[in-house]
């Protein structure tokens, strides 16, 4: 198996015939996830999708792929393949276009929908191209088929890429749930049929690549829900992901038969579930749906609220309602459901509200004590059954933290993939498939791009370590006014402290040493602003490190009169 290295450089002229597959975004993390191909000079983008901030990332909205590797070649943009409509797929977009709006966006009717939606709050017409199942659409030198999958979320596809170098297929997410809620099938006869004209690379979805077996059919769940529906005596409260369509179909479906009324909360999941029902993706009985406003007319066993928040995000409504930050207040006996996966480095956020929920006396049902959720990626199971089928001459897991890689990568091989045509690569690196083999060339900057409010990029891992240690630390300001011709202290020191731990009153002790520092320097005719507030930093820095052991962000002020 190949891998990249670390001191991979700038990726060679790709050779003529050539095909280049350049990640940047998916591999190594959960989410983010976007693939260039590059073929007589064009390209195509499978997917421009965001990931989502952890702890260490305060105050971060989005993270987005990095664009600077193609930001001077945006005129060379065939298009924007999108294989479905999850936010870690299609919530980049909008950055892209901002950038060269009329660069065309294909995918199927559901996922153009919601993308559509998306980018009318940025103000963007798109051009689009609507595909489904069985199209072969040319793009550029691409020569595009789309395939049927099963996914959490209606009308997922695959894209075998054919050029002169070879045929590339990427599979998007996918599982293979034999009965699934709208009888679409991952379609295992066209793998099949791709698979005896010849699969030159493979890019697989590598989420599940360490649970073993099948996963179990979505409708599985249809029946835990009813158990609890018909338990809960007062309002039922579920968090899902705001594009889960088949979840909220079997929520919906509960509800009817339970003799409740649901409404929507948050601006995402009343956009996205409005634009799934009047697409006919989501069936909704009459009278069924109301609006958030009137629930205050029902009594609370009628009730069901559907919101967004499963994975703990601080800003949604469930973690506003467990923070007693929300119009709706959670109150003892009401029964909440996350229903939905736990994604890595989510954890600590997901049971920080899943406590706070308990704490006002909710009942909460999670994957961890009931099976309210069914993954939408394939598991071991299904990945080697899918690897027989499509018989890959090279093999690129996608899509997944780096055990999640490897562990595809193993089951590639176990299949008969031979270890030097597999190809385990991270953000950035570089792979070209030449002569029907795929291999490591190089790589390109591939970093964090981070949205915060209206800033996109403008923030950086220096802000962020300052950030997080304003958090952790806190900040203790000094301010001092100093004779311009003198050095002389004229005002001050005086000094204040946030968050860190430590009163006002204690900085007596060390203003003496400022002081005397100051003089110092002034006798040594050091009056400069910036070499005064470095001294001061240096002393109180010391000061605060021996007594309290602590370092929190020291800002001086030298103001010159």
């Amino acid at each position: 198996m190949s891998h990249p290295h670390p001191e991979l450089g700038a990726p060679p002229k790709l050779p003529k015939g050539g095909l280049r597959v350049t990640p940047l975004g998916g591999l190594g993390e959960i989410g983010r996830n976007m693939t260039v191909f590059e073929y007589g000079g064009r390209l195509l983008i499978v997917d421009c999708g965001v990931l989502f901030p952890e702890e260490e990332q305060p105050g971060i909205d989005l993270i987005l792929p990095d664009f600077s590797s193609i930001r001077d070649r945006l005129d060379d943009i065939e298009g924007i393949v999108l294989t479905h409509g999850h936010e870690d797929h299609i919530g980049g977009v909008p950055f892209l276009l901002r950038e060269k709006p009329d660069i065309p966006l294909i995918g199927s009717k559901l996922t153009l929908a919601l993308i559509e939606a998306k980018l009318q709050e940025h103000r963007i017409r798109p051009y689009t191209l609507e595909v489904t199942e069985g199209n072969r659409e040319r793009i550029g030198p691409f020569d595009c088929e789309f395939i049927a999958v099963n996914h959490s979320i209606p009308d997922a596809l695959a894209v075998a890429i054919r050029t002169p170098a070879g045929m590339v297929v990427h599979t998007g997410d996918f599982k293979m749930d034999q009965l699934p809620l709208d009888h679409r099938l991952t379609d295992l006869h066209a793998f099949a049929r791709l698979s005896e004209e010849g699969i030159d690379l493979l890019l697989s979805d590598s989420t599940n690549a360490e649970v073993p077996g099948f996963v179990p059919p979505e409708r599985e769940i249809s029946n835990v829900l009813r158990t609890v529906f018909a338990g809960a005596r007062k309002r039922i409260i579920v968090a899902s992901f705001a594009s889960h369509v088949h979840r909220i179909q079997q929520i919906l479906d509960a509800a009817h038969e339970h003799g409740r009324r649901v409404a929507f909360v948050g601006r995402s999941m009343v956009r996205n579930m409005g634009i799934a029902r009047d697409l006919g993706y989501l069936k909704v009985p009459p009278g069924l749906v109301v609006d958030v406003k009137t629930l205050d007319d029902l009594p609370d066993h009628q009730v069901v609220l559907v919101c967004t928040g499963s994975q703990g995000e601080p800003m949604a409504a469930l973690s506003r309602m467990a923070n007693r930050d929300h119009q709706i207040r959670i109150v003892q006996g009401d029964t909440v459901i996350l229903a939905s996966s736990l994604i890595p480095g989510n954890e600590n956020a997901v049971y920080r509200v899943i406590n706070g929920l308990t704490r006002w006396g909710a009942n909460v049902i999670h994957k961890g004590n009931a099976k309210v959720h069914v993954s939408g990626h394939a598991s071991a199971g299904e990945l080697l059954y899918f690897y027989n089928i499509c018989k890959p001459r090279n093999l690129m897991p996608v899509h997944g933290e780096w055990r999640h890689l490897r562990a595809n990568a193993e089951l590639g091989a176990l299949t008969g993939v031979p270890h030097d045509r597999i190809v385990i690569a991270e953000d950035g690196v570089v792979v070209d498939l030449v002569e029907g083999k795929a291999k490591i060339v190089g790589k390109v900057q591939a970093g964090y791009v981070y949205v915060d409010g209206l800033s996109v990029g403008d923030v950086g891992e220096p802000a962020l370590k300052d950030r997080k240690i304003l958090g952790d630390e806190g900040i203790i300001s000094v301010f001092v006014v100093i004779d311009s011709s003198t050095g002389k202290i004229t005002a001050g020191p005086h000094v204040q402290a946030r968050g860190s731990g430590i009163e006002d009153a204690a900085f007596s002790e060390v203003l003496p040493r400022v002081v005397e520092v100051l003089e110092r320097s002034a006798q040594d005719g050091v009056v400069e602003p910036h070499q005064l507030q470095q001294l001061i930093r240096r002393t109180l820095g010391k000061w605060v490190s021996d007594n309290y052991r602590r370092r929190p962000m020291i800002l001086p002020v030298v103001v010159e009169v």
